[in-house]
């Protein structure tokens, strides 16, 4: 199928009003291991970028302010993030929308769903411990959609692996190609800065000092006296003859590379002190890509085009606990949105308006008039919208790759106090249309069974039941190792459930789940009710 004609050009300009705005945006996730600064240099990067005034520091407990994209008060106790946090925000001229995703493996859901809606990621990798687990599955994710990686080697002003030996590791185990575009100067006690590749510039070090013009001097011939005066002659001997050897063995860096997602752009730096951060950024805003088309099973959706299209990729009741609101965060695929304007909802088939459509600071939102590609914008629900979404001007798309997980760790749910039942209730069904947890409702007892990813998931559900939701509960475990969903033929399903309904339920949507306790006991149910189909995932489109 063709796609629909782009928006016309504004009168003299040969570029239309839509494509101007398209040039503009930047929409990237950062990704990372838990405790490799991410959530630091996202602050830093709003720091530089203007959005706030003052950087806090992630695990101090003396700042009761907290960090800006770790909004919900758990992750402000805990130092972690939970819950993929949206910020804005305008730096030469370009409208970056910035995703701070959960590190935790507890929590992959989220960042996997918040990746279907970048154009691109900073991967934060701690350099004293290099790559760690978490970093290679998120980048293989990346890898796989082909999605564009710079790369920041954090907390250079410790002690830890050699620079040479962190790119060996990003190439041998993330397999990407690395491409320095900046290299330290000592590290540990004795790091001086960085020199810039990319700019040609030499950026000093100070703990804790602001970057300005006295600190950068630029040195295009490292043979330049200035060099050895401003870091030592021990120092500028090494550093010419490491980027000797650097810029022999890695490439010159090449945007097309680095669009294809086969390089990484790479900087080095200290997120904590504000150190690299600028640079980082400048390179970032030149070279990072404006907004691309998305795949619906349909046909490829592309951004200029004239008719709106948006994919809902999370879901977060509570965004203010004031307000007691339930946000859907939409990803800008195509055309232009416009508030009040009616829309279609592709899965129910039926209108859909929003008068009060948000732009995001972290759990700061103003209302907008208008969004474009790119652009990541809050819309007021009651329940209609769920995870997976497309709402457009009335073709009917459905945009690929919402990932969804079958659940390894299974608890039933306990009341404490049955005068919050309906509490209880509400809040485990809002968490679950979230995708936060997974809930099952037993076929024969009534029961409600959660399936997690990951144990810490119960610590957020518990917490989140008790402050949002004033209801008190406790989890009791089931001995259950996995679900599938099922479907075939009715006679087939009667015949399964008169001796498998105990271990059977409905999830959320109504759809039938078979609950085993491992993978033996599927597959012998699998081989003895041939009939049937078991599926991995709930939208029935991937065997288990």
């Amino acid at each position: 199928m063709d796609s629909p004609e782009l928006t016309p050009t504004s009168a003299g300009t040969g570029i239309s009003p839509l494509e101007k705005e398209l040039s503009k945006r930047l929409t990237f996730a950062i990704i990372s291991h838990p405790d490799a600064g991410k959530t630091t240099i996202t602050e830093k990067l709003l720091f530089f970028g203007g959005a706030i005034h003052m950087a806090g520091a992630v695990k101090s407990k003396k700042n009761a302010r907290g960090t800006v994209s770790d909004f919900m008060k758990m992750e402000q106790e805990r130092g972690i993030s939970i819950s993929t946090s949206v910020m804005g925000f305008d730096y030469r001229e370009r409208r970056v929308n910035l995703l701070d995703t959960p590190g935790h493996a507890d929590f992959s859901e989220d960042t996997y769903r918040t990746l279907t809606a970048v154009d691109s990621t900073l991967m934060v990798i701690d350099s004293v411990k290099g790559v760690e687990e978490r970093t290679r599955k998120l980048c293989e994710i990346c890898r796989m959609r082909k999605t564009p990686i710079i790369t920041f080697l954090n907390k250079f002003d410790r002690e830890g692996k050699e620079p040479i030996e962190l790119l060996d590791e990003v190439e041998s185990e993330l397999f990407i190609k690395a491409c320095p575009m900046s290299w330290p100067v000592g590290q540990g006690r004795g790091f001086r800065g960085v020199y810039s590749i990319y700019e040609k510039r030499l950026i000093l070090f100070d703990a804790h000092g602001w970057q300005d013009e006295d600190s950068s001097v630029e040195i295009r011939d490292l043979n330049d006296p200035v060099l050895e005066q401003k870091v030592g002659k021990t120092l500028a001997e090494k550093l010419k003859e490491e980027l000797e050897l650097v810029q022999g063995v890695y490439p010159v860096f090449d945007r097309n590379a680095y669009l294809e997602g086969t390089i990484t752009p790479l900087f080095f730096g200290s997120a904590l002190n504000n150190f690299g951060v600028r640079e980082l950024l400048d390179c970032f805003v030149d070279i990072a890509p404006p907004p691309v088309p998305r795949q619906a099973d349909e046909r490829e959706v592309k951004p200029s085009e004239q008719k709106f299209s948006g994919l809902v990729f999370k879901i977060h009741a509570n965004l203010d606990p004031k307000h007691r609101d339930r946000i859907a965060f939409l990803r800008i695929c195509s055309g232009t949105f416009e508030r009040n304007k009616m829309y279609h909802h592709v899965r129910t088939g039926k209108s859909f308006r929003s008068s009060n459509p948000t732009a995001f600071m972290a759990q700061n939102r103003e209302i907008i008039d208008e969004a474009y590609p790119g652009d990541i914008i809050g819309l007021h629900d009651t329940g209609t919208l769920k995870i997976g979404d497309t709402i457009t001007e009335g073709e009917t798309l459905h945009f690929t790759g919402i990932p969804s997980f079958s659940p390894q760790i299974f608890n039933k749910v306990i009341n404490l106090d049955p005068l919050k039942g309906k509490q209880l209730a509400k809040g485990l069904e809002q968490l679950s249309e979230e995708g936060v947890v997974q809930l099952f409702t037993k076929e024969t007892t009534n029961e409600k069974v959660l399936g997690v990813v990951g144990q810490l998931q119960f610590e957020v559900i518990k917490y989140r039941l008790e402050e949002e939701y004033k209801a008190v509960c406790r989890f009791e475990p089931v001995e259950y190792g996995g679900a599938v969903w099922i479907d075939g033929p009715e006679k087939a399903l009667d015949n399964f459930l008169k001796f498998n309904m105990q271990h059977t339920a409905f999830d959320k949507d109504k759809g039938r789940v078979y609950m085993y306790r491992n993978e033996w006991a599927l597959e012998r149910t699998r081989a003895e009710y041939k009939d049937l189909k078991f599926f991995s995932t709930s939208e029935m489109d991937h065997s288990a």
